[in-house]
């Protein structure tokens, strides 16, 4: 059974205990103790004020918060309110004049004094009497019913806006894989296209290579996580082929725990990263570097190092030039790992370099 179910259940459950509760109470409280013989009217009167306290309930939960206090007429519902207890007050008044349940209250009162031998109390004289306990249980049960109502309304509001943020989110990441597939695919298959007019055997490695990037891509990303050991293998493979058409005087290294520690991320996080090293460090002529780090001081933590040399000139552009980009990457992060990450980026370093360096948290704590 789902948890929707179960609380379909147990809300009339609820309701039931609770209304039980308070005739219980009605039952129990006598306006004296003692031998008093309560007349039949009295709990008439008692049967009806609860019938009527029930009625004012849902009244107040299902037409005055709803459609007054929610929808900003504070004084229309203050005046409702208002108007409620003077005109439930009214109907015990007028129960009581009907039932003419003065009197009997005072001859059971009588009579129980004389039984104890007391005298009876004085009897009130009829129309200045005023059911203070009435009173307080009619204010009771509209507060009750006001707050219940209220906080219902702020959990479907929150769970609403939860449920819109959810959707939102999905839709960005979905935006923001699309963008990220295609031009790694279109610009990995120009780069195994130039290799086939060198080195046909090379080519068919990088192909194979290539697709068991795109099998990665395509289904083993589609639950949204990856496990860290197959985004290092998709990275190093990324790395293989964008070193196909490199010379000697690109240095690329990539360092990572051996073995590391299974952990669920965010397929193709770290992508955007290592193109735009390969985009801005790399150089046909001058010599050029690019460092790519990962590590893991605890199971839970994963900190990357991206560095490459500034160049004078553009690049190469060997990983094209319609990236996700950084501030697309920081977007998703932002999505993904709210308050779990620390992106910095460094444009130009003493070393002169351009420098990348993610500190992530992959769990929630």
């Amino acid at each position: 059974m789902s948890a929707f179910s179960v609380r379909r259940l147990l809300t009339p459950l609820i309701h039931v205990l609770a209304w039980g509760l308070l005739a219980l109470t009605l039952l129990l409280f006598q306006p004296m103790q003692g031998r008093v013989v309560l007349p039949v009217q009295y709990w008439v009167k008692q049967g009806a004020l609860l019938v009527l306290w029930i009625s004012v309930f849902y009244a107040t939960t299902r037409i005055s918060v709803p459609r007054l206090l929610l929808r900003g007429h504070t004084g229309w519902f203050g005046l409702a309110l208002v108007a409620t207890a003077v005109l439930l007050l009214l109907v015990s008044r007028g129960l009581e004049s009907v039932l003419n349940l003065p009197d009997l209250m005072h001859h059971a009162f009588q009579a129980a004094g004389e039984g104890m031998g007391k005298a009876a109390p004085p009897r009130t004289p009829h129309g200045s009497r005023f059911d203070l306990v009435g009173l307080l249980i009619t204010l009771l049960v509209l507060g009750i019913a006001t707050a219940i109502t209220v906080v219902q309304h702020w959990q479907q509001e929150a769970r609403l806006r939860e449920r819109l943020d959810q959707q939102r989110v999905e839709a960005e990441l979905a935006m923001l894989k699309a963008q990220i597939n295609p031009h790694f695919f279109f610009n990995t298959l120009n780069n195994i296209y130039s290799l086939t007019l060198i080195d046909g055997e090379r080519a068919r490695a990088a192909l194979h290579r290539l697709s068991r990037m795109m099998r990665y891509v395509l289904y083993d990303t589609a639950s949204g996580h990856a496990q860290l050991s197959q985004e290092v293998g998709f990275i190093q493979d990324y790395i293989t082929l964008m070193k196909l058409r490199l010379t000697d005087r690109v240095q690329v290294t990539f360092e990572h725990p051996e073995p590391v520690r299974e952990v669920l991320i965010a397929p193709m996080l770290l992508l955007p990263f290592v193109e735009n090293a390969f985009k801005h460090g790399v150089a046909a002529t001058a010599p050029s570097h690019i460092y790519i780090g990962l590590r893991q001081p605890s199971p839970e933590q994963l900190e990357v190092d991206v560095r490459n040399t500034l160049l004078p000139t553009a690049g190469t552009d060997l990983a094209g030039s319609n990236g996700i980009g950084l501030t697309n990457t920081r977007r998703r992060l932002d999505l993904l790992y709210p308050g779990r990450y620390s992106l910095q980026v460094s444009e130009h370093t003493p070393d002169n370099e351009f420098e990348v360096k993610l500190k992530l948290i992959t769990s929630e704590q």
